[in-house]
């Protein structure tokens, strides 16, 4: 589809404000879920925890790694979030998890009614661990609550020191940010300190974790982290 660029066209103010009112009430219907799916979580004792990035920041290894370790102390179950495909999903499920696939297709995020309708399918026992591992995006998953417990922003030291700066809205609305694929820190321009200094410069409360998926290193801290959110 070709898209013009053409920019002599005059904006019409009320077609901005009818789009800002559709927005509004878009969130607003989002947000009424996101409660109904945070009571029918609480009544039951589980956990959600709802894991966002940027594509190829290694959630999904993450995740699969969480799922081994943490075998044996309390049930774990995934909401897996794509476009398009079961790929992931099919990874989670070899690592020995019950798993929800849900594709959005050009969506760019998950929402609170997809999140319900993936409850509902997994019914989840009470005090198990749902880990949802978002569409791939740093912007518009921030936007959009689930009825989680907690928001997770996972990026990576291949990506760039400044990510925060660059999308402050998902960082000042995470509870913890954990920065993966530090066994690749001497090879790659990335410095950790700093990155920590901007996170917290639009987050100041903020948490950050540093570890690597693929290794191990750092995975305790992500362990004693997720146990203190049954605290």
């Amino acid at each position: 589809m070709h898209h013009s660029h053409t920019r002599s066209h005059v904006p019409d103010p009320a077609a901005g404000s009818e789009t800002i009112t559709l927005e509004r009430r878009v969130l607003a219907k989002n947000e009424a879920l996101a409660e109904r799916n945070r009571t029918w979580l609480a009544d039951r004792g589980v956990v959600a925890v709802n894991m966002m990035s940027s594509p190829g920041a290694g959630k999904t290894t993450l995740l699969e790694r969480t799922i081994r370790g943490l075998a044996g102390t309390r049930p774990v179950a995934v909401v897996e979030g794509d476009q398009e495909t079961l790929l992931d999903a099919q990874r989670i499920k070899r690592a020995g998890c019950a798993v929800v696939q849900v594709n959005t297709g050009a969506g760019c995020h998950l929402d609170a009614g997809m999140m319900a309708d993936a409850l509902t399918d997994l019914a989840p026992a009470p005090g198990t661990l749902v880990l949802v591992e978002n569409v791939g995006n740093l912007v518009c998953p921030a936007l959009f609550d689930l009825g989680e417990s907690s928001k997770v922003v996972v990026i990576s030291v291949t990506e760039g020191t400044d990510k925060p700066l660059k999308y402050p809205y998902m960082f000042a609305a995470a509870d913890l940010v954990v920065i993966n694929k530090t066994d690749l820190l001497p090879h790659v321009d990335f410095d950790v300190e700093r990155c920590e200094e901007y996170a917290r410069s639009v987050n100041p409360g903020l948490r950050l974790l540093s570890v690597s998926a693929t290794t191990g290193d750092g995975m305790d801290a992500w362990y004693d982290w997720v146990a203190r959110q049954y605290d």
